[in-house]
């Protein structure tokens, strides 16, 4: 019998706990965002005819957006940064522990990145600030090659594909995109049908691990 991955069981068993107002579980992640102009003035749409825009653009930098979604609900939480330091992430999760100020305990599920530790907390905040939104959440991290298993990359690629396949070419305009589409897509409730179970894990996931046999 194949044997799981305790860090893959965890991430799978904390996605299969049923919805409790008092102690949601949101996933969290976050991804860069090349910022590009236009270098000459797009030909505007005619009847019969598509908007044609020329091959050259313009570097504007790069900013990041983090992304935080509780899929049972169907609700998220967007926001876009000019840098992706710790101090960033730290100050996205008292974004996230506002909107939840109800809880109990806020578990968070993302990879493991170096700036998601609770350190960061600490570098951003004095002691008892960091101490106290630390005690507000629990924190999973998904396995190596695993970030799959976060149902944020679910949500990314959806805001990908529907608000930022496009260029933009500044960070005020992103955010102004992003506000939208993170109301509108709130508004619609629209969750997300994850159905990957820990026995799905064994069976897709078996070559990665050992087997013990009787």
């Amino acid at each position: 019998m194949a044997i799981l991955s305790r860090k893959w069981k965890l991430v799978l068993d904390t996605c299969k706990y049923p919805y409790d107002t008092l102690y949601p579980v949101l996933c969290m992640d976050e991804s860069p965002k090349q910022l590009i102009a236009e270098t000459r003035l797009p030909v505007p749409p005619k009847p019969g005819k598509l908007a044609r825009y020329d091959y050259e653009y313009s570097r504007k930098g790069v900013c990041n957006i983090f992304i935080a979604t509780e899929p049972l609900m169907g609700k998220r939480i967007v926001k876009v940064t000019p840098r992706r330091t710790r101090q960033d992430w730290a100050k996205f999760l008292v974004d996230i522990e506002r909107h939840y100020r109800h809880a109990e305990k806020i578990t968070l599920v993302m990879d493991n990145l170096n700036t998601h530790k609770p350190g960061s907390l600490y570098e951003t905040f004095n002691p008892r600030e960091a101490k106290a939104l630390l005690d507000r959440f629990e924190f999973v991290y998904t396995p190596k090659h695993g970030s799959w298993l976060n149902m944020a990359e679910i949500e990314l690629r959806i805001l990908s594909n529907q608000c930022l396949n496009r260029r933009i070419d500044s960070i005020m305009e992103l955010r102004r995109e992003v506000g939208a589409w993170e109301k509108e897509r709130n508004n619609k409730e629209a969750v997300i049908n994850w159905r990957f179970t820990t026995d799905d894990a064994r069976i897709k996931l078996k070559r990665l691990y050992p087997s013990v046999s009787d």
